[in-house]
């Protein structure tokens, strides 16, 4: 691209602080999904055919000035708080959809893979950062409100860094040495090369699996390692707030650093595998999920006697499953054509959401209150009703797993045929 390698790489950073306040504000409280829902597939369709910065600009601004108005909500006007949470999705839907199609269109090849996954190591980080931040804060001010004002005050720096460093490269300039691609379409056309492209359907099926495991572990671990202790007799039951957090940090603690490790394994990886086994990545993905399974299984029943040891397989299994987040980022780049990424983005982070982490958590809630009813003059009954409702999550790490290998059964097809697309529009 014309502008040089040293913009690029200042972007990517731009974009890394951005993501990491995302995702950290996305722990604090979850509400804005329905908006994202609503909003993403908008955003996918502006980001494919209009300014993509200042699309972000304009999210990010409604994020700030929403995220930082819900933190002065008082109780008596819970509806307010509600409201202005879930606004805080259109900041997200924007940014989701279009930051990793920037990073696409600024690299290519092995660089790009480092630069996504770069990009993406900030999930687990901001995640991790929100369980700490989220709990901490609210501990260390005595007052939950503050909890939210941490990241907009951060994010206000992230905004003015995006309107002063962040570019807006041609669509596919990494492909076509700056050229850019330049192919219109309506949307029902994007949507329709979309569902045939069997690669991106298989894929995001995966990645929906992902998300459906880590939001319903992300949600309820804390509370479940709680009510572990309880069971054991290592702690007494809590029944006035603020209760002990201790799970929360070293949960939070545990997903950072198994985020950081596994994504890089799993780059590694690929870059390791990847001339030799042209299809290595969804199967990288696959591994991760299929192996998690046992490693989660084991850690929700080995609760009833260790904590330590429950920690260990925890720690694995987020390990394994932390090899899917840059990987299947990539695998999305590089089987859709530049002009139709951010729709691409858009379908599956909706999809995501929808069938995943957002429903998850409350799939797992309604299952152990049925449990727990059908016993409920048993006081240890809470604990074993999570305990079997959990077990939901290596059961669908199963189904993704094998939604990947159904993916790497086509993708080296369809990995040729967006290249070849690409190189026809400009030739």
């Amino acid at each position: 691209w014309s502008e040089g390698r040293g913009r690029a790489y200042v972007a990517v950073a731009v974009l890394c602080y951005i993501n990491l306040l995302n995702y950290a504000e996305r722990y604090t409280i979850a509400v804005f999904i329905s908006s994202f829902l609503l909003l993403a597939p908008l955003f996918g369709y502006l980001g494919d055919r209009y300014n993509r910065k200042h699309i972000m600009i304009g999210g990010l601004s409604v994020w700030l000035v929403t995220a930082a108005g819900s933190s002065f909500v008082t109780e008596s006007y819970f509806w307010l708080l509600m409201l202005l949470r879930a606004m805080v999705g259109i900041g997200e839907a924007s940014y989701s959809t279009i930051a990793p199609t920037i990073i696409g269109d600024l690299f290519v090849g092995t660089q790009r893979s480092t630069m996504i996954l770069v990009f993406y190591l900030f999930i687990p980080v901001g995640s991790g950062l929100g369980y700490i931040t989220g709990a901490g804060v609210a501990a260390i001010t005595g007052d939950w409100h503050w909890a939210l004002r941490i990241t907009p005050i951060l994010g206000v720096v992230g905004l003015v860094l995006l309107v002063f460093l962040c570019p807006n490269p041609p669509r596919g300039a990494a492909e076509t040495h700056g050229e850019g691609v330049k192919v219109e379409s309506s949307y029902q056309e994007d949507v329709k090369y979309l569902l045939k492209n069997k690669s991106y359907v298989w894929s995001s099926l995966g990645v929906t699996a992902t998300a459906f495991v880590t939001g319903a572990l992300g949600f309820w671990t804390p509370a479940f390692l709680s009510r572990a202790r309880v069971n054991l007799g290592l702690q007494t039951p809590c029944v006035v707030e603020p209760c002990d957090s201790t799970d929360s940090y070293i949960f939070g603690a545990v997903t950072v650093v198994t985020g950081i490790l596994g994504a890089c394994l799993g780059s590694g990886l690929s870059r390791w595998f990847g001339e030799k086994v042209p299809n290595v990545d969804p199967l990288i993905c696959a591994v991760g999920l299929l192996g998690a399974a046992p490693c989660l299984f084991i850690a929700i029943f080995v609760a009833s006697a260790s904590i330590p040891t429950t920690y260990v397989f925890i720690f694995i299994g987020e390990l394994l499953i932390s090899l899917n987040w840059a990987v299947m980022a990539d695998i999305l780049l590089y089987v859709i054509v530049p002009t139709r990424r951010s729709t691409a983005e858009a379908l599956q982070i909706s999809v995501c959401h929808l069938l995943g982490d957002a429903g998850s958590p409350y799939l797992v809630g309604v299952i152990s209150d049925a449990v727990r009813n059908s016993k409920p003059e048993n006081q240890g009954w809470s604990f074993h009703s999570l305990k079997y409702s959990l077990l939901v999550c290596p059961f669908v790490g199963i189904l993704g797993g094998l939604f990947f290998l159904l993916t790497s059964v086509y993708i080296t097809e369809d990995r040729k045929e967006a290249a070849l697309l690409v190189e026809g529009t400009v030739n």
